[in-house]
């Protein structure tokens, strides 16, 4: 057996999968962001990343004895910038990737301070919310005290690898998406982006997500029930993870996760550059990737559910009965700021074209296929850098009742593959950790079902697809004006 667990944004997860691929136990274990302030997203590691993990391996190890797993993988959101002391204990909560907007005036310093044209050539990007390096400066400038304590620095998954195992290792997907730390060029640490916003903080060595790093230590063992020895994985940040889950394992897979923001991740066989989207390393030695990431997608779902007082579930099925556009509506779903391909943190969400005829359902399905025009976005700035999506595979929450990946194969005129196994980066977790025992996964998590556009819906998507772009365009100042005076 292997145990795979993933820390998602509002969720963890974990699973544990024989041999075959076949699911044995799951688990899974909701939990709260904290939003202090506009544009700040933070998790309290030990509260949340911790607790859960040891509660969901406990729950799995109550199904399936400790002896029987073989191997333990770790997978969570990432790029975060979660500072510890020299033992690997947190000194405040984790900021959280690119949601989190609140160093935007370190963005610009760090820019300047590299230069913005050598950032891009030595790491694939330039810097956004989403840099892991800008949130360190943050917390040197505003929290002093904590920064003089700082030693280390983690995402969630190496963090959590550290718990276990005592050693202090990051994956080279995690780190290559925190910019501006590593080379993408030399695979390494990049020395002069350290100086510049962690010179007191200790680098953590490299390896690959499916490297064996350690063994669960006896004082893990005792808090989560594992067995001590237990070997574990470098794992990694949780979309490259479910793209594994998905078989996305060849140059133009792409994985479309639908979870509380949205994620994509294209396997590359070169470093793809683009500034509206983000380079990375691959899951493997000799493969990149090219990603992109909404703020907004199942967190603004289940706020439109909320206004409507109703479950999402059902609103879906009205939703459903809607015509195609939504009766002439058109969302903006950039209600936490935008990432991918636009990267304006100030951004805002709005809808244009209401009616006193439009209902909870006309705003329900707009806000779905707002999320879908900015899906087809991210797709056309990938076919501009020359990474065109060959396969699109469908996972994460959004893909149940089918209504979500109906209308973004609308929108974008592309099918998508929905594996037989969707509970997502947890079992790909698993998947990587049967690959480390010697396990031949090629037949894990067949295609269980084709969503194909309906060929019908595109000259109307088309044109609202227009409206969309032109009305950012046509908004911008007054979005950031309003979210200036809205404190955000």
């Amino acid at each position: 057996m292997f145990l795979g667990i993933d820390i998602g944004t509002s969720s963890s997860k974990a699973t544990v999968a024989d041999e075959l691929g076949t699911l044995v136990a799951t688990a899974t274990r909701p939990h709260t962001t904290a939003s202090p302030r506009p544009g700040w997203f933070e998790h309290d590691a030990e509260e949340t990343w911790w607790r859960d993990l040891v509660a969901l391996t406990r729950e799995v190890l109550a199904t399936v004895p400790a002896s029987a797993i073989r191997a333990v993988c770790v997978s969570g959101i990432g790029p975060c910038a979660l500072v510890a002391d020299e033992q690997g204990w947190p000194l405040r909560a984790a900021i959280l990737y690119g949601i989190d907007s609140r160093a935007e005036r370190e963005i610009e310093e760090l820019t300047d301070a590299l230069g913005a044209e050598t950032v891009i050539r030595r790491t694939g990007n330039r810097l956004t919310t989403q840099a892991v390096g800008p949130k360190l400066l943050w917390i040197a400038r505003h929290e002093p005290g904590v920064w003089a304590r700082a030693r280390r620095w983690y995402c969630a998954s190496n963090w959590l690898v550290g718990r276990l195992t005592g050693e202090y290792v990051i994956d080279h997907y995690s780190g290559s998406t925190s910019d501006p730390l590593y080379d993408l060029g030399a695979r390494d640490w990049w020395p002069d982006a350290w100086d510049a916003c962690a010179a007191t903080l200790d680098r953590p060595r490299l390896a690959w997500p499916g490297d064996i790093v350690g063994e669960v230590h006896t004082a893990a063992a005792e808090t989560t029930g594992l067995r001590a020895g237990t070997p574990v994985l470098a794992g990694t940040i949780d979309a490259m993870a479910e793209a594994y889950s998905a078989g996305c394992r060849d140059v133009g897979d792409t994985m479309v996760m639908y979870g509380s923001t949205l994620f994509f991740i294209q396997t590359v066989a070169q470093p793809v550059a683009h500034d509206g989207l983000w380079a990375g390393s691959g899951r493997a030695p000799g493969t990149y990737s090219v990603a992109a990431g909404m703020s907004s997608a199942g967190l603004l779902i289940d706020w439109f559910a909320g206004l409507a007082h109703e479950e999402v579930d059902a609103l879906a099925l009205e939703a459903a009965a809607v015509p195609a556009g939504s009766d002439g509506l058109v969302v903006l779903p950039y209600f936490a700021g935008e990432r991918t391909p636009i990267f304006d943190p100030r951004a805002r969400g709005c809808c244009i074209g209401l009616t006193l005829r439009h209902g909870p359902a006309h705003l329900f399905r707009s806000a779905l296929e707002g999320v879908a025009m900015g899906i087809r976005h991210n797709f056309e700035a990938m076919g501009e850098a020359g990474a065109t999506p060959a396969r699109l595979v469908a996972v994460g929450g959004g893909t149940r009742g089918g209504l979500w990946t109906r209308i973004t194969s609308d929108v974008t005129g592309l099918p998508q593959d929905l594996p037989t196994e969707t509970i997502g980066a947890a079992y790909g977790d698993a998947r990587m950790a049967a690959d480390a025992m010697g396990i031949d996964t090629s037949g894990w998590n067949p295609v269980a079902d084709r969503v194909e556009p309906d060929p019908a819906h595109a000259p109307l998507y088309d044109q609202l697809y227009g409206v969309y772009r032109r009305s950012y365009v046509a908004l911008r100042d007054d979005l950031h004006l309003l979210s200036q005076l809205s404190g955000g």
